[in-house]
């Protein structure tokens, strides 16, 4: 039994327990039905990862390397598919390590900047899985649909392990790094100085940034890794006071965006991807406007 079956094994009486509770005619499925059910804890696990990954790749200027990293994943599971893999994520999760590796070693070598290596390894990367895809004579089927807009339902059970062991690691790793990689994104000249390991740290963070976005393919795609990456991040940015706040407010705004969308979506019979990702934008934009209000109100002179 893998990490993920055991995590739903716990979790599935819970998610029964709520059943009732939950409005929609097929959106109470996700917590009773198991395949409806491994779906959901997979994209529970994944929103609270990207939420806490998300918030320093906003402090490090790194916003877009997730869906570049996404890209280079398409490429891994074009191969895993032509050469039959029951689980083409193992495929993606190596392609996107290497890229992030090369990615990070080219920026701090200043070989290329950052946005150029993450331009040219995104659509390489998403050519090739294209082209190798058109070559095996596959083409663009339902299956890489779902990779490239995101499908819950195709989340197999060794499909939910892998993601349970790709978040379970990746948090502990961010909670151990915490400190010293917030440290070396603020300053990294002082954190060199104080002796960090600013080139471990900054490869650490890479390789767990590669492999949130692999975890995060099935549930909502490799064109939309953004808006569950970056999106709810940015909205915390928004309104938060302290690094902490916002580190809170985006895991709120995350789980609002999955949960919301996953409704809207099965009761409107759209991609569950599409859906996160739209709702997730709806948010932010709701959340900018009423900030945008609230600074106009207090910033505007009173008569007198």
């Amino acid at each position: 039994m893998g990490l993920g079956t055991a995590i739903l094994e716990v979790t599935a009486p819970l998610m029964e327990f709520f059943a009732p509770l939950m409005p929609g005619e097929f959106f109470p499925y996700f917590f009773t039905m198991e395949m409806f059910q491994r779906a959901l804890l997979a994209a529970i696990l994944v929103t609270i990862v990207a939420g806490f990954l998300g918030s320093f790749l906003l402090i490090r200027n790194l916003a877009l390397i997730g869906d570049g990293l996404a890209h280079v994943s398409f490429g891994g599971v074009a191969v895993g598919i032509v050469l039959g893999s029951t689980s083409p994520l193992w495929y993606a999760l190596v392609f996107s390590v290497t890229a992030s590796i090369m990615i990070y070693e080219l920026q701090s070598r200043e070989i290329l900047t950052g946005d150029a290596s993450i331009a040219i390894f995104l659509t390489g990367m998403l050519a090739f899985g294209l082209v190798i895809l058109r070559i095996s004579g596959g083409g663009i089927t339902t299956d890489i649909e779902g990779y490239l807009f995101g499908n819950l339902l195709l989340i197999s059970e060794n499909d939910l392990d892998l993601i349970a062991y790709i978040c379970t690691i990746s948090i502990v790793s961010l909670l151990f790094i915490h400190s010293p990689l917030l440290a070396t994104t603020v300053d990294p000249l002082s954190a060199r100085v104080q002796g960090l390991p600013v080139r471990g740290i900054g490869l650490i963070f890479s390789v767990i940034t590669a492999a949130v976005v692999v975890s995060m393919v099935q549930v909502v795609g490799t064109l939309l890794v953004t808006a569950l990456l970056v999106t709810p991040a940015a909205t915390a940015q928004l309104v938060g006071r302290s690094f902490r706040n916002c580190l809170i407010l985006t895991q709120i705004f995350g789980l609002s965006a999955v949960m919301l969308g996953l409704y809207f979506s099965a009761e409107m019979d759209t991609g569950s991807g599409s859906m996160i990702a739209l709702v997730a934008a709806t948010i932010f934009a709701v959340v900018a406007i009423l900030q945008f209000v609230v600074i106009k109100k207090v910033m505007m002179p009173r008569d007198i």
